[in-house]
């Protein structure tokens, strides 16, 4: 390719020949290789117009002739780690939790026990992989299929306020764009929603330009299994085992969700099966409308303008909650307004009166049964089932509010038993039941974790770090609108109200552990102080015979039965300076939130899997039974 300064040179060069005497002396010569300048001129100035390369200055018609709209599949396509999809591994990661995520959804709003299918398989070479997930949900209308699995930004839950695990619309159909991009084949969906009617195939594609659905394939097809929906995605990806993989995000899945059954089979052939936990779903959840202190002054005036409510009180009743007939007054009054004014006649002026008068006017919380959490007694089930510790304890906050979006804390620890306790702590995050899996330094769980101060509570810790020590954190975070801190959905964001409540859940759990580690080493210190005593009794018995003539046998006895009374009394009523305790409140670790577990196995042999499917040897009663700690007959022998 020629430009501008090279036709110039060429022009150079073609003087000089001209000019030489060689030149003069030949005219053939001469004029053949002007005529091949020349035409390597034409050439270069056809090239220089077909590319846009030109030293003449840019004009403003120029410009906005190269002006275009940029759909959302598009930018995403060229951006996708945004999205999740910035390496082989995660990507595989990404793809089996949308699937799964969507599967869950939807059988939760049917209102069906989820029983998921997962299977990754390897394909032909090293980094191809085909991804299958199938549920028992009810199944998608033929219609609605290709929207759903071929565009972005397309689904149900974008806005409405209750808890949910998908919000934006974007992850599945990313999946499917991620997989044509990098393999070439298009998502696979087989979806039944009646066992009187066929289930419908399709094939398809995403025109990135256009951010539609290119339909490949459709026809009906005949499947074994009465409704649900089966997802199926070839993509360049990587698997390994261990932290941060495809089989952690199944088992922490599991954990959350044990009213799921999950079948799964990974790329190594290896079929895992994770059992329903319970039989119950959680708690049906209710649409909210917007609080009045969730809203900004830009989406008033957008409401004000699509409502089709015709006077104020009307509107201001009808379109948020926890807006009553007196606090509607209240509001009018505040803004200079009465119930009966017409919405049509308000301006932006009158708007920001509205706007600035529910910021003053006290408003009740949003309503709460927008809110599925999973429960003290479920975590502690998870914990028990997963983890071979020796506390486990659990604790849900109330709901509160972040911006006018109600939302609730839930924090499980686990701690001691076979846990490893030559590293840090290990922080397990949820979101609405999903597990995150990456960003946590990011994230406001991983923060407020750091800024407990766990020394107080006899937890080692190093400054700026994790506690040290045999100890899970879990944390659940559950609201109708997850603060996510990118697209990728990976790490919650840094709200005060937010911080706050997982860090006063925290203290909850970690007050009862506090008084768990003081006894466990109270416990120690009498059972040197025992063994003290039963070292020392055959050698007493036998000055006492010596000075009294009575029988060695019976005072062997009455002063064995004297120790273990004595060291009984103080193990269990005395404190760490001797001094007698009187309990005047009810015991913080006999309650339904703790379970405390005596584990046979030897300590060093620590479970490195976060969860093993280990049960506890001894739980008490029920899955949150309390027991308190007694010293074993053999230890008193």
């Amino acid at each position: 390719m020629h430009t501008d300064q090279d036709q110039q040179s060429l022009l150079f060069v073609e003087s000089a020949e001209l000019d030489s005497p060689v030149a003069a002396q030949s005219p053939a010569v001469m004029e053949k290789k002007v005529g091949k300048r020349k035409a390597v001129a034409r050439k270069s100035t056809s090239n220089t117009k077909s590319t846009g390369k030109s030293n003449a200055p840019m004009t403003a018609e120029r410009m906005a002739s190269q002006q275009r709209e940029i759909s959302i599949s598009e930018f995403f396509a060229k951006n996708r780690h945004l999205l999740g999809f910035d390496n082989k591994r995660k990507a595989l990661l990404t793809t089996v939790k949308e699937a799964v995520d969507n599967s869950l959804d939807a059988c939760e709003e049917a209102r069906i026990l989820p029983d998921l299918s997962i299977c990754v398989t390897q394909l032909e070479g090293d980094d191809r992989f085909r991804v299958t997930v199938r549920d028992n949900g009810p199944g998608i209308v033929k219609s609605q299929i290709p929207n759903i699995f071929g565009k972005l930004l397309y689904g149900s839950k974008f806005h409405r306020l209750k808890m949910c695990r998908g919000q934006q619309g974007i992850g599945i159909s990313a999946a499917g764009m991620y997989g044509l991009i990098t393999t070439g084949r298009p998502i696979s969906i087989r979806s039944r929603t009646s066992p009187r009617k066929p289930a419908h195939h399709y094939k398809l594609a995403i025109d990135t330009k256009k951010n539609r659905p290119d339909i490949m394939h459709d026809d009906e097809v005949e499947v074994d299994w009465p409704h649900g929906t089966e997802v199926s995605i070839d993509l360049v990806a990587a698997y390994n085992k261990g932290r941060q993989g495809i089989d952690e995000y199944i088992e922490q899945a599991a954990i959350a969700n044990p009213h799921t059954r999950i079948q799964y089979m990974n790329p190594l052939g290896e079929e895992i099966v994770y059992d329903r936990g319970v039989d119950e779903l959680p708690v049906e959840t209710r649409e909210i409308r917007p609080h009045p202190h969730g809203i900004e002054l830009g989406t008033l005036l957008k409401m004000l303008k699509e409502t089709e409510r015709q006077q104020v009180g009307a509107f201001l009743q009808g379109e948020f909650s926890r807006v009553s007939a007196t606090v509607c007054k209240k509001v009018c009054d505040e803004a200079g307004l009465t119930q009966r004014s017409w919405v049509k006649q308000i301006d932006s002026g009158t708007a920001e009166r509205i706007y600035k008068a529910f910021q003053t006017v006290k408003i009740m919380a949003p309503p709460t049964d927008c809110l599925a959490p999973i429960g003290t007694q479920q975590i502690l089930a998870g914990l028990l089932k997963g983890l071979k510790a020796e506390f486990y304890t659990a604790s849900t906050r109330n709901p509160t509010v972040y911006r006018g979006n109600p939302f609730q804390v839930e924090v499980g620890l686990a701690f001691g038993g076979n846990l490893p306790s030559d590293g840090l702590a290990r922080v397990i995050r949820f979101a609405n039941r999903v597990p995150l899996l990456y960003q946590q330094s990011h994230c406001a769980i991983f923060r407020s974790v750091l800024d407990t101060n766990w020394r107080s509570y006899g937890v080692s810790q190093s400054s700026g770090a994790l506690p040290g020590g045999p100890l899970v954190i879990m944390v659940h975070f559950a609201s109708v609108w997850v603060p996510f801190t990118s697209e990728s959905k990976e790490a919650i964001a840094d709200y005060d109200e937010i911080r706050k409540e997982v860090g006063l859940a925290i203290r909850d759990c970690s007050r009862k552990l506090q008084t768990f580690i003081r006894r466990r080493k109270r416990t120690e210190r009498e059972s040197e102080r025992r063994s003290v005593f039963f070292r020392y009794i055959p050698e007493v018995a036998n000055a006492l015979q010596a000075i009294t003539g009575d029988a060695k046998d019976g005072l062997m006895e009455r002063l064995n039965e004297l120790a273990r009374m004595r060291t009984e009394l103080a193990d269990r009523e005395m404190d760490e300076h001797g001094q007698i305790i009187k309990r005047t409140r009810k015991d913080p670790l006999l309650d339904d939130s703790t379970v405390i577990v005596e584990r046979e196995t030897p300590a060093d042999e620590h479970d490195e899997s976060l969860f093993g499917g280990h049960e506890a040897k001894r739980m008490g009663k029920g899955v949150a039974s309390k027991r308190k700690r007694k010293v074993s007959k053999k230890k008193r022998r």
